[in-house]
């Protein structure tokens, strides 16, 4: 009886701390005007669709150059800022770091119609580079920004001069064995997001149940728009950029890069889009990183694997000096 009375006052705590945590969150517009990234923001405006769009990226100087430079591509549910620490310590050794949030993302703009695909956020990541004169780059892509990366790579390859990809989305082509979802069902899934759902996605798929409190301003920061007035732009282009990723593969390209790549991946991750919607004996066969990062890694031409044991899908994050270890090893090859 005691036993289930202190697992109830656990219950009970673990609630009204959300709450409270819920309602100190501070409302953000839809390119978080207010809140403080980890390096100072500068912008290039793209003319796109018809559009003048403004495009956020730091730039990351180092006090002792070595001549490298190093391009850090953001995932889904995140923005430049979640790179903070692999940006200090790839300064501390010599690398210029370019951060872009990628239009639709971050402090970047959002607007109110695009087609979006992964060759228009390549082309926009490429006239960044070319407004700095930078002429070869690593890349690094964590989630979506490691399909970004590829597409990339593939595009540019004069430029890409090592490709690195922390458990990338894409390793499998969800459209041949996931239910297609409209982009309206997707906006509205995303009209009902809010910092306990959020958390409670992180905690579930990111985190294996293990909340810890460097985890919480990135959840905070995904909720802090779901509070702002400008919220139902933010999820309409959560929608569109979702619906990229479900219909445009890079699965099948993988071949076609010439980079030297890295592949880091979490062994825990069982990331699918879309997962939730396919049939039982499907869902289970989806998002299998340890077998997806090595068949990605035999079939890219000049790759390796680093498997990090009883992670999921944030290294960088998770199991960060195991993730900086591998990184600072591969770029110094």
């Amino acid at each position: 009886m005691h036993f289930k009375k202190y697992c109830l006052l656990v219950s009970l705590f673990c609630y009204f701390t959300g709450i409270m945590q819920a309602q100190t969150i501070p409302p953000q517009d839809a390119t978080l005007s207010s809140y403080n990234y980890p390096y100072p923001v500068h912008y290039i405006t793209l003319n796109i669709q018809g559009q003048h769009l403004k495009m956020a990226y730091m730039d990351v100087q180092p006090a002792q150059p070595n001549g490298k430079v190093v391009m850090l591509l953001h995932g889904k549910n995140f923005c430049g800022a979640y790179w903070d620490s692999t940006a200090a310590d790839l300064r501390k050794n010599g690398y210029r770091v370019i951060i872009p949030d990628q239009i639709g993302f971050g402090k970047s703009a959002k607007p109110a119609h695009l087609q979006y695909s992964f060759q228009l956020l390549a082309q926009n990541t490429k006239a960044l580079l070319d407004t700095l004169h930078i002429t070869k780059t690593a890349v690094l892509g964590h989630s979506m920004g490691g399909m970004v990366a590829v597409r990339f790579a593939l595009m540019f390859p004069e430029i890409t001069e090592k490709l690195i990809l922390e458990n990338p989305i894409g390793l499998e082509d969800w459209k041949v064995k996931v239910p297609y979802q409209s982009v309206d069902k997707w906006y509205q899934s995303e009209l009902k997001q809010d910092y306990e759902k959020i958390k409670q996605y992180q905690l579930d798929n990111y985190y294996a149940g293990q909340w810890k409190p460097a985890y919480e301003k990135w959840a905070r920061l995904l909720a802090s728009w779901t509070k702002g007035p400008d919220y139902p732009r933010v999820a309409w282009n959560a929608a569109l950029t979702y619906d990229m990723i479900f219909t445009q593969p890079v699965y099948y390209e993988f071949e076609h890069i010439q980079a030297p790549a890295l592949l880091i991946i979490g062994q825990r991750d069982r990331t699918a889009l879309g997962k939730a919607s396919a049939p039982e004996e499907v869902r289970k066969t989806l998002g299998n990183y340890p077998e997806l990062g090595k068949s990605a890694a035999q079939r890219i031409p000049h790759a390796q694997m680093v498997p990090i044991d009883g992670v999921g899908h944030l290294p960088h994050i998770e199991a960060y000096e195991q993730f900086i270890s591998a990184l600072l090893a591969f770029l110094k090859e």
